[in-house]
């Protein structure tokens, strides 16, 4: 079953892989430099999201390497977007940048967010998101383990 998982996530952690090359990042030994980085600069590098995102969403990696522990991502949608069950084998860490977003983890209440605003999502559990109509989401994500999301049809983590 792990080996399945592994190739399912493979096309995912390929794509961001080429977005971490064209930023530039360094992933030898020397380590990373030091960055900064505005959501709105134009030399961001976006790639696609997963296939069962909303289309029009993308990806920016702003550090790290996404098939390794600690990368951190944008994660854009379009205005309106809603954002099916998925769930990742990483906890993550985020901030929405840009927009209103509603986040639902399963087992909890909807929490509205707004710029500025934190959530916390642990390893394995399910949630959906949606974009207001007014104006696009744009969130910052930790991610503390490598990077992966997988749609779920029934709301669990398998």
């Amino acid at each position: 079953m792990r080996h399945e998982t592994r190739l399912r996530r493979q096309p995912f952690t390929l794509a961001l892989a080429i977005v971490v090359g064209a930023a530039g990042v360094s992933l030898a030994g020397t380590g990373p430099a030091a960055s900064t980085r505005a959501s709105d600069d134009p030399a961001l590098r976006w790639g696609p999201c997963p296939a069962f995102m909303p289309e029009g969403c993308a990806i920016a990696v702003l550090h790290g390497d996404p098939a390794e522990p600690n990368a951190d991502v944008l994660f854009r949608v379009p205005a309106g977007s809603s954002i099916p069950s998925h769930w990742h084998n990483s906890a993550e860490r985020m901030v929405l940048v840009a927009g209103d977003m509603t986040v639902r983890y399963d087992g909890h209440e909807p929490a509205s967010l707004r710029p500025g605003s934190y959530a916390y999502g642990p390893a394995k559990l399910p949630h959906t998101a949606r974009c207001s109509a007014a104006a696009p989401c744009v969130l910052f994500i930790a991610f503390e383990g490598p990077v992966d999301t997988f749609a779920t049809s029934d709301g669990r983590a398998r």
